[in-house]
Parts: C-alpha cells; structure tokens; sequence
C-alpha cells in the first residue's frame, strides 16, 4: 500500500471524488430522475447491460451484501420492474429479468443520464473527452483492485503507423518530463524537440519519412521517427524515440525501434544514423542491441545543456 505523500494528490482526488457524489445525485433518496435509490437505478442499469442476472450476481456486480440485494429485489419486484425467471441452463436458477415496465424504466434512467454526460462533455474540448474516459475508468479499475486484491488488467499496446492528434504535444510532453528529470534539460530543449516534430508532421506525405506511436486505451505512449530527407546520401535520420515512464522496460521501445528499422531496410536506406549524448546507457544497450555502433562523439550543447554529444550509425 502505498502511503501519503505530498506527491500523492489525495486530498485533491478526494475533494473531486466527493464532488462527483453530489453532481451524480448519489445523496438523494432518489437518482436519475425516478423514485428509485441509487442501487436500484444500478441494477437495473446492470440488467439491462449484461442481460438476465442471478441475485448473487448482483451482489458482486454491486458490491453489496446478499441481504441488501434481496431487500432491494423484492421491491423492484412487487413494483413490476423486475420478474424472476428460470435459467435455460440450470432449472433450479432463478434469473431477474426486466419487465416492460422495467425496460421503460431503463429508458428513462439512460435519457436522463446520458443528458448529463453529454452536457458536461460539451463544456470540455474535444481533446480532452479521451482524458476524462481514461482516467475515470483507471481510477474505478484502481479502486476495485483494492477491493479485491486483483491487479487492473493492463490495457494493450498497439504500434500504428502515421500522424495522431495530439502526437506533436504529447512527444515535446514526453521529452520534457524525461530529460528535465534524468539530466536537467529545460525549455530550451523542449521548445527544439516541439519544433522539431511540428516541422517533421507536414512533411509525411513523403513515402520515405515515417511516424509510429504506440496506443494503450487509445493515449499515445510511445513514438518513433524515420527523417528520410535531412541527411541526404539515402541515409535515414532515427529521432523521436521514446516511451512513457510508466512503460519503460516492458518492449514496447524494442517494437517501435522494431517497426522503424524494418521501415528502413524495405525502403532501401544506406544505413540509419541518429544523435543521442553520453549517459543514457538503457537506450544505448537498446541500440547496440539493434546492429548500432557509436561512430564519434564530441563536448555540444545542440539541446541547450553541455553533454557528450554521440551519432549512433546501424549500417544496411
């Protein structure tokens, strides 16, 4: 477990969690503008969802004990929402089935709910939508896991190919956060890297250039580049290879830089070069792993900082 720290925003995500409590109503008799309580509403909303579901299913489902979900059953019975039916699979199980009048009911609650989502998305930006799906749905995963002792399933990375919204930020983001951390890089090197790939991403519709991010939950987490122009002399030109913190270590890194050497072996390059400085020697084991050699290397500050600037060559 981990403890309270001033790095944990505690108070902060408690102040919002609570927040969140009131907004969705959850301190009323009432929610979702019906007459029934909160674990009602949610189990409807569950068996309209998932389908017809045993009592004991709903006592997982909503975390709530046996007898409280009975209690909460029988009154959704008697007041025709619910109808207790027989399994197919097992004649001695009971299922709780919405009524037509339970659908109806289910109607209402998701009208009502989705006006509320749909009204406070509009008074967000676009870009932030994914944001707030992303974090809500870890958070629930985190809590739960809490709960039950089982860690969060973790998301898939995929590896795509091409220009993402968001892309040019998020790489000057990742850049920023890393080297400001590891060796002190400040807005000089940041504003470059921005630069950088902004003047890069309008230069895609080249065949020979290329852009790879890796996607978990559809957040970019990873990118890579091949600049087949700058260098001339059908050499390619690696930049912009990193990963998030959080990733580092489990190769997705190894499948970008993956990704981008195969690119430069069927596009037929001479040999791939990129620039790097002395000190990172995770990322150099990487490179040297795939067919890189330090070519030379020089006292520069072309990020702003004085390092031990290295080119890196892996030849055809």
């Amino acid at each position: 477990m981990l403890d309270a720290t001033p790095d944990l925003p505690v108070d902060a995500i408690r102040e919002a969690s609570r927040r969140l409590v009131r907004e969705f109503g959850f301190l009323r008799d009432t929610l979702a503008g019906t007459d029934l309580p909160a674990s009602a509403v949610h189990a409807l909303v569950e068996i309209g969802v998932r389908g017809p579901l045993r009592a004991a299913d709903l006592c997982d489902i909503l975390t709530l004990e046996k007898s409280s979900v009975s209690r909460m059953v029988r009154k959704l019975v008697v007041a025709g929402a619910l109808a207790e039916t027989v399994s197919p699979q097992d004649g001695r199980a009971r299922l709780l089935a919405l009524t037509p009048q339970g659908h109806a009911t289910l109607a209402g609650i998701n009208a009502f709910a989705r006006d509320q989502v749909v009204s406070a998305l509009g008074r967000l930006r676009p870009e932030q939508h994914r944001i707030v799906l992303e974090g809500l749905a870890s958070y629930a995963d985190a809590l739960a896991a809490g709960r039950t002792g089982r860690h969060p399933a973790t998301p898939p990375v995929t590896i795509e190919r091409g220009y993402r919204p968001g892309v040019i930020g998020r790489v000057a983001e990742m850049h920023g956060r890393y080297y400001a951390r590891e060796v002190g890089f400040g807005s000089f090197f940041e504003s470059k890297v921005a630069a950088g790939i902004a003047e890069f991403a309008n230069r895609l519709d080249n065949p020979r250039n290329g852009l790879w991010v890796a996607l978990q939950a559809g957040a970019i987490v990873g990118t890579i580049a091949i600049d087949g122009e700058d260098l001339g002399g059908g050499a390619a030109h690696l930049r912009w290879f990193i990963v998030d913190e959080g990733l580092r270590g489990g190769g997705v890194g190894r499948r970008l830089l993956r990704e981008a050497i195969g690119f430069c072996d069927a596009e037929g390059f001479s040999e791939i070069q990129l620039w790097t400085f002395r000190g990172l020697d995770a990322a150099r084991s990487l490179y040297e792993a795939h067919g890189f050699t330090l070519a030379e290397e020089w006292p520069g500050r072309q990020w702003g900082e004085q390092v031990m600037e290295q080119r890196f060559v892996r030849p055809a």
